[in-house]
């Protein structure tokens, strides 16, 4: 356990982009009623993603992280709960059918609700008010009522977390998750697409395989890593007052874990010296993100770690890295080789989303789906060159056909950007573009296998 921490030490510490409440005996109600409420996930769940990383911080495995930029209440239904998981699905069954590797699946669901910004204020239409946060802190209509901090919201968050579980479980252990049912977790709108074509014949490979068992005395039926899948979830740890009331003390370990998800990271701007919510997070017993963008030095980063992961307990700490696709082959290197150095057990994953983002000439914010795959490929690249394992992907996408970022086999234009531009916050990838991007990690993957059977002969 850490030493001198308690779930609250973080208030001891700088804490930024955390919101201002009107109302202060408010907010220590809500903090006081989610403390009683049963927590989200259990601690055995995230010790369970815990050594599954491990394994992938030993380069026997990949992180598949993904889901919504912001969740919101407003798009909260099982519909989009369930066309997001199953695209997650496609892609992960895409990228082990490739690498012969396990594939850890990671939403970024139920419980990603706040967002760090640039500046506490804005000015819409003429008039300055607060910014929008996420739907946990206020709301995203500009007016003087929606944009007020409302603790309150964090009961709501709760509450959609909570169902928003229910249905993953289900889906994950219910049936949906069976390899004999992978034809039918292609969306219809992506007919169009040539990936849809592709994953179709992974598909065939993967029925034929599964008959072969059949045939040689192996039911399918019968085999449990075949009917269903692990399935966790995560967000960042942004908002402090929440993620404190969610903070249980395991009963069969004694140690304190975050119960409001499996993973939780910290962002590229809440990752420095004396941060309270690094102070928070070196308390807890879940796996941990961080992000890492250029402006992280080397030594601040082994500081971090050791915080952190004083242990260096293996599958403890992910790295996420965000450089830019113009810059993650001149930045990363000095951190990876640092890491190396002193002999940290990570996991390295790569969020080609952040350092992506730009304002297209019809004046959406987007991501150009073509930056996207330079960023990942220059990641694969740095790990080949320093004989380190390219662990993870984490990215924003939806399994709803959104036009948000351009580019890709469907070739979504500037102009059409405005068609299905839904994001509450940051651009996604929409389903089509997801499993594009799944079988370029496939491929890169496959080089993987081939080069350490290789090695292994």
């Amino acid at each position: 356990m850490a030493s001198n921490w308690t779930p609250e030490s973080w208030k001891n510490a700088e804490a930024r982009h955390l919101p201002v409440y009107g109302d202060a005996d408010e907010l220590t109600r809500v903090e006081k009623t989610l403390s009683n409420y049963p927590p989200l996930v259990f601690a055995g769940e995230a010790r369970a993603l815990k050594a599954d990383l491990a394994e992938v911080a030993a380069g026997r495995g990949f992180l598949l992280q993904g889901g919504d930029c912001a969740e919101s209440f407003a798009e909260f239904h099982p519909d989009n709960i369930r066309d997001t998981f199953r695209v997650l699905l496609q892609m992960a069954v895409v990228m082990t059918f490739a690498s012969k590797q396990p594939v850890i699946k990671v939403g970024r669901m139920a419980g990603q609700f706040a967002k760090p910004r640039s500046a506490p204020t804005e000015t819409v239409g003429g008039v300055e008010m607060p910014s929008y946060f996420g739907d946990i802190i206020n709301g995203i209509e500009p007016t003087a009522q929606d944009r007020v901090n409302d603790p309150q919201r964090m009961v709501q968050a709760y509450s959609q977390s909570a169902s928003t579980l229910n249905l993953l479980r289900a889906f994950s252990h219910g049936g949906y998750a069976n390899l004999r049912q992978v034809h039918k977790w292609t969306l219809d709108f992506m007919g169009r697409s040539p990936w849809a074509a592709k994953f179709a014949e992974v598909s065939d490979r993967i029925g034929e395989a599964l008959d072969f068992m059949q045939a040689c005395g192996i039911d399918p039926q019968t085999v449990p890593q075949l009917q269903g899948t692990s399935f966790y979830t995560s967000h960042e740890a942004l908002l402090l007052p929440y993620e404190q009331a969610l903070t249980r003390r395991d009963s069969l370990t004694g140690e304190w874990y975050d119960c409001s998800a499996h993973m939780l990271w910290i962002g590229d701007r809440t990752r420095f010296d004396n941060s309270a919510h690094v102070e928070f997070l070196r308390g807890v017993g879940n796996p941990i993100g961080m992000k890492c963008g250029p402006s992280l030095e080397p030594d601040a980063l082994l500081r971090l770690l050791d915080t952190l992961n004083p242990g260096r307990e293996a599958g403890r700490i992910t790295l996420i890295s965000r450089f830019g696709h113009d810059k993650v082959e001149t930045g990363l290197p000095a951190l990876v080789r640092a890491v190396q150095r002193e002999g940290h057990s990570v996991v390295w994953s790569c969020d080609p989303m952040h350092g992506n983002v730009i304002k297209s000439p019809s004046g959406y914010k987007t991501r150009p789906f073509e930056r996207i795959l330079a960023e990942v490929r220059g990641f694969f690249a740095v790990h080949r060159a320093e004989g380190s394992h390219a662990g993870g992907i984490h990215i924003e996408m939806t399994g709803q056909n959104v036009t948000e970022c351009t580019g890709g086999a469907m070739g979504i234009t500037d102009e059409a950007l405005a068609d299905r531009y839904h994001t509450h916050c940051d651009p996604r990838l929409n389903a089509a573009q997801s499993l594009e991007l799944a079988f370029l990690i496939a491929e890169m993957l496959n080089l993987e296998a081939v080069e350490r059977t290789k090695k292994a002969a």
